[in-house]
């Protein structure tokens, strides 16, 4: 079977499933799946229950969308994202952003966990991503089976959206939540970075450090849908201390962050109208 009738039984099978039309789709990375909990009267679906889709291998991502009303939207939140370095291809990776897309979604809000590499971050700090450096090795939109999308060259000058920036920002600035704007660079992983290539990224103008978010959001982009990406900086990337760097430290200083990104994530699902 192609890729894009996989995606078109995903679509039919979510359709069976939901009472309406999701108008924003959110995916919360490592450590930020308690957020799911907050929608009332929520749809839960296994990953396992749709058609093809990914399943995650990673801890800190449950694994299954959760769909429901928040303010004037209704949100279908994937708890849980997979990533290249599980083995999955690119169009693997960026098969739940394809079904949001052909389900109707105009707005995909990407979180995710990083680690600081500009000197003016510290852990706990949150970090709204204006441009990103895709590091990983192979562009997310190339595809065996030729042009499935449309445009074949999309433009990323504009990859995250600027109103939907702003309106994260005042309602940071409403709520006396430090909001930093910053460019997040994604390697393949699973390694950590080596002190060496933090140094180079810092160079490039990185200032924030992941192993994901990038090809979710040019493919998002390459759909139309509009982009916003906020990372909870989870430590200081490598190099940058004398100690090693672990995942469960991840899980743990993101958790602690939770309840910020959560107030910016609810006034995001209230107040953003499709454009």
């Amino acid at each position: 079977m192609i890729y894009k009738d996989k995606i078109s039984e995903a679509v039919e099978f979510l359709k069976t499933k939901l009472p309406k039309k999701p108008q924003i789709a959110m995916v919360l990375g490592s450590g930020l799946g308690g957020f799911a909990k907050e929608i009332p009267s929520a749809i839960d679906i296994p990953y396992e229950d749709i058609p093809f889709w990914p399943k995650s291998t990673v801890p800190g991502h449950a694994g299954q969308l959760v769909c429901g009303q928040m303010g004037n939207n209704y949100v279908m939140t994937l708890n849980g994202r997979v990533h290249y370095y599980e083995g999955y291809s690119m169009d693997e990776v960026t098969f739940p952003i394809r079904v949001c897309g052909l389900l109707g979604v105009k707005t995909l809000i990407l979180t995710n966990a990083s680690g600081g590499i500009n000197y003016g971050l510290t852990p706990g700090d949150l970090v709204l991503i204006y441009d990103h450096i895709n590091f990983m090795g192979v562009n997310p939109l190339r595809s065996e089976e030729g042009n499935l999308f449309e445009p074949r060259f999309p433009d990323m000058t504009f990859a995250y959206d600027h109103k939907l920036m702003v309106l994260c920002e005042q309602v940071a600035e409403e709520n006396g939540i430090t909001l930093k704007r910053g460019i997040y660079i994604a390697f393949s992983g699973p390694s950590f970075e080596t002190p060496a290539e933090i140094r180079m990224a810092r160079i490039l103008g990185a200032d924030i450090v992941g192993m994901s978010t990038v090809p979710e959001a040019m493919a998002a982009k390459q759909m139309g849908i509009r982009v916003c990406a906020i990372s909870c900086v989870a430590n200081y990337a490598a190099g940058m201390e004398d100690k090693p760097l672990t995942h469960e430290e991840v899980l743990e200083e993101t958790k602690k962050a939770s309840s910020k990104l959560a107030i910016i994530l609810r006034s995001l699902c209230d107040t953003v109208k499709e454009s």
